[in-house]
């Protein structure tokens, strides 16, 4: 079949779909359930805005997919609605700080806020303190309160440092017209323990922790966005159940079932069944946990992939291997692409790391009087370590 036949095909099936984009991130739902405690936590400590009044700045947490960015996405759509309505100078900002291009240096997030104001600067080559200039310009023009969302907030900390926090909280005593009220929000619960405490006496934030959903509430979230999503009758009686189970086990992640219910029903599209069954779930879910690996590592620093590389380059040779053994082939890399070397006790922490992300296996072992050490082996299939090792030499020029 020509590519022209099979388009002209795929426009006469009936599609699952009623509307896909409720099953995506960017939705944002007309009622947030089982969050109404926390949006109205929210609203409280950002109503002052309303007023023309600098609200406190405002820390969430919570683990990935528990409704911490749907929740301040609401309140700031309402609040945006209620100031066009009645001409309040208020201006909300969102930025990813995940986001490639976007957050990964200090002069790049203040040319992103630059870009928000209706200006552009080149995408490098001017001082750093001339951008700030330029940002407290624009931010000055007139009067009003700026809120600054800066999602997973943790990540620009660890790619740029604390310091340019420092200067976002100091920007209010050099303005006259205009206040900006930060809005962090972070997968990491201890973040602004780590902070300089320079930064944190300057944050002076309130902090608001999300809980996990339990297995019936994401249940109740999925039915909801189903009905809006699919054609009656598609979805066959259990995926959603099991689709919550799935997301209950991973640690109460509702993003991510949301995403699994999305892509199965894809998956059911593309090779024609009647309906999305458990079966298109279950290949759903290694398609997603695949993704999400091959993402993260896209997006960690150069040296966390270096390490992991190393580890992949000794995964054919042994099943288990040990932190020198991985710290010795890391050495050799560094020297090979003129790199610094990480201390050992560095690399230990980017294992741990990896640990969590669950790319590895790590198990720490006594070895008596010569200390510990952590014994490692790769917990990926052989599909995926081909993709990543593609991807890593990839982003490492190799």
């Amino acid at each position: 079949m020509g590519i022209d036949n099979f388009f002209q095909n795929y426009l006469k099936k009936k599609s699952f779909f009623l509307d896909s984009s409720v099953l995506t991130s960017r939705y944002v739902p007309e009622e947030i359930v089982y969050r109404e405690e926390q949006v109205h936590e929210i609203a409280n400590i950002l109503a002052p805005a309303l007023r023309a009044e600098k609200p406190s700045n405002l820390f969430i947490y919570g683990k990935t997919g528990t409704g911490k960015t749907l929740s301040v996405r609401y309140v700031l759509a309402s609040m945006m609605q209620i100031a066009r309505t009645n001409a309040i100078p208020l201006k909300c900002i969102y930025i990813n700080c995940k986001l490639k291009r976007v957050a990964d240096t200090e002069y790049r997030l203040i040319a992103q806020l630059i870009k928000f104001f209706g200006q552009e600067i080149p995408p490098t080559g001017l001082p750093t303190d001339e951008v700030y200039n330029i940002f407290y310009k624009l931010l000055d023009q007139e009067k009003r309160i700026v809120l600054l969302v800066l999602d997973e907030i943790d990540q620009l900390t660890k790619k740029i440092g604390d310091e340019v926090l420092y200067n976002l909280t100091r920007i209010n005593a050099e303005l006259h017209n205009t206040q900006i009220c930060l809005i962090g929000i972070s997968n990491n619960l201890v973040f602004a323990e780590n902070l300089d405490p320079r930064v944190q006496s300057s944050l002076s934030e309130e902090e608001l922790i999300f809980p996990l959903y339990n297995a019936p509430q994401i249940q109740d979230i999925l039915r909801r966005r189903s009905v809006k999503a699919f054609r009656d009758g598609v979805l066959q009686p259990g995926v959603i159940e099991k689709c919550a189970a799935f997301a209950a086990r991973d640690h109460g992640d509702a993003r991510r079932a949301i995403d699994l219910l999305r892509v199965a029903g894809e998956l059911a599209e593309r090779t024609g069944s009647p309906e999305i069954t458990i079966q298109h779930l279950d290949d759903a879910e290694k398609k997603v946990e695949s993704d999400k690996i091959l993402n993260s590592i896209a997006a960690q620093p150069k040296q966390f992939q270096l390490v992991l590389y190393a580890i992949i380059l000794i995964s054919p040779q042994k099943k288990q291997f040990f932190t020198g053994e991985i710290y010795e082939l890391y050495q050799n890399l560094c020297k090979k692409v003129k790199w610094n070397v990480l201390t050992q006790r560095r690399i230990s922490d980017i294992l741990a790391e990896f640990d969590m992300l669950g790319v590895i296996n790590a198990k720490i072992i006594s070895k008596g009087r010569y200390g510990r050490t952590r014994e490692i082996s790769l917990s990926l299939d052989e599909v995926l370590l081909a993709k990543l090792k593609e991807l890593l030499e990839k982003s490492l020029s190799f």
